[in-house]
């Protein structure tokens, strides 16, 4: 019978390439990653169609060009250790891809926070089913959303330098290291729930995004993925609390920032912990959770004059 490629078949593998936008041949098992959600646009690009006269109207007929040919991905990742304090996650490929630094204490922490230099590029392989996608030269975007009674999950997205796909097999067999499961956004496994310095916050939901701005860009000589630009910040949904005791709507009023963190899990080599250590509240809402009133609060998490210090994710 004819072979049908399904969906479920997709998996992803993705390493640190030593000279950008050189594939360094990733492999099954210590380069595999547990995803979901995977979707591929296996070649976007800019087309250019030639504007001759040519003593008719209507196309001409020569072919247009696919210019500036590039791959881009998206995917989730369920948020979570390795399993082992000090080692880092598979994941931790794409959070550097991200432009992050990657900060490992042996034994103890895996710390990752923003750069603004000597960006990491990745290779990441794309299999469906049979099909392979190679994208060389790959940088991303990553956002974090913690909602109560849910995993917490990343949601990556990847612009690479396009490669034709072919059918290369999975080198090595597709298992999976140093990705603990992911454990549940609830009041057992939350240790740590503080926001713009309140401390114990009803928190409903939290969403952090990198904002990475991206391009892609080609030269005579050179292909590259480029972050450029970015804009950390998110939504926090919490509980209304009493502003005899919380007082968000002066914290929104105002200009002044304070901390915010979320802390998840308490095992060690599996938990994380989500800082900003200069939250800046840029709005506020009413909401509605079941009956219950809740506050919507966006916000950015801003650097000091230091830099590259806007947050850190850590984990233990």
């Amino acid at each position: 019978p004819k072979k049908m490629a399904l969906t479920r078949k997709k998996f992803l593998l993705a390493k640190i390439e030593s000279t950008e936008g050189t594939d360094p041949s990733p492999v099954g098992g210590s380069n595999a990653i547990q995803i979901s959600s995977l979707e591929l646009t296996p070649m976007e690009s800019d087309n250019v169609q030639a504007a001759a006269f040519q003593g008719f109207i209507g196309n001409s007929t020569r072919g247009t060009l696919t210019a500036n040919k590039r791959v881009s991905v998206s995917f989730d990742v369920e948020l979570g250790g390795s399993g082992a304090a000090g080692t880092a996650p598979a994941f931790g490929v794409l959070l550097k891809g991200c432009g992050c630094s990657q900060t490992i204490v042996s034994s103890t922490s895996v710390t990752y926070a923003p750069v603004s230099s000597s960006f990491d590029s990745v290779t990441l392989y794309c299999f469906y089913d049979g099909t392979r996608h190679k994208i060389t030269g790959a940088r991303g975007t990553m956002s974090i959303n913690f909602s109560a009674g849910q995993l917490a999950t990343m949601s990556f997205q990847f612009t690479g330098i396009y490669n034709n796909p072919d059918s290369t097999a999975l080198s090595g067999t597709f298992t999976v290291a140093n990705q603990a499961a992911a454990v549940e956004v609830n009041d057992a496994n939350v240790t740590t729930a503080t926001f713009f310095g309140e401390t114990g916050q009803r928190i409903e939901s939290l969403d952090f995004a990198l904002n990475n701005s991206l391009i892609y860009k080609e030269t005579a000589s050179s292909k590259q993925a480029l972050i450029v630009d970015r804009a950390p910040g998110g939504t926090a949904v919490i509980e209304a609390p009493a502003r005899s005791t919380t007082d968000y709507f002066e914290d929104a009023r105002g200009s002044s920032t304070a901390s915010s963190s979320i802390v998840l899990g308490g095992t060690a080599g599996n938990i994380t912990t989500l800082t900003m250590a200069q939250t800046d509240v840029t709005g506020i809402s009413y909401g509605d959770t079941n009956g219950v009133i809740s506050l919507t609060m966006p916000y950015l998490a801003l650097p000091t004059t230091a830099g590259n210090n806007s947050f850190s994710l850590a984990f233990t």
